[in-house]
């Protein structure tokens, strides 16, 4: 009997100790900007996919790239009080024989090239920079672009475009000014 007593005050002291020891509070401050975007992205526009098809290497031996694919990047509800300019910079992995190309993901069957992006007017946009600034206007507003595919040089030197599907992954970043 006096064992189990023991045991009981025993825990009972535990459990008080726990309880009655001494605590102190501090302050976390968390601070930060919420700021509104000056545009909408048009629903749907977060994932743009461009299908170049069937592309023939004497095509490229011959020109070198290919003729160009128009997309867009689509904006709405702008509102000019908040920023009356955009910066569109394009990052994913470069090419390491094109700089400021985008190279083809790993797992995509061709190789020996590249894919390129240029304004609509043809300006070279080289990828992982802020390269491509935009006057906005009042309500909805589009970012034409192009993208094209160019042989490497040596690949297109020796002939050694492999054939096959490709994939490449490009993200855009949008900055209001």
């Amino acid at each position: 009997m006096f064992s189990t007593i023991k045991y009981y005050n025993l825990l009972f002291l535990t459990v008080f100790i726990c309880y009655s020891l001494p605590s102190m509070a501090e302050t976390i401050n968390f601070d930060g900007i919420f700021v509104e975007d000056t545009c909408d992205l048009y629903p749907g526009d977060e994932l743009i996919t461009l299908d170049f098809g069937t592309i023939a290497d004497k095509y490229l031996y011959l020109n070198s790239r290919t003729l160009s694919e128009s997309f867009s990047i689509r904006l709405i509800n702008c509102d000019l009080s908040l920023g009356r300019e955009i910066n569109a910079s394009f990052n994913g992995n470069e090419n390491s024989f094109l700089p400021g190309y985008l190279a083809l993901d790993p797992a995509s069957q061709a190789n020996g090239i590249a894919i390129g992006l240029e304004t609509d007017t043809g300006e070279k946009i080289d990828i992982n920079k802020k390269d491509h600034t935009q006057k906005l206007s009042a309500g909805n507003n589009e970012i034409k672009l192009k993208a094209f595919i160019q042989g490497e040089h040596s690949a297109l030197a020796n002939k050694t475009i492999s054939y096959g599907t490709f994939i490449s992954t490009l993200t855009f970043f949008l900055e209001y000014n």
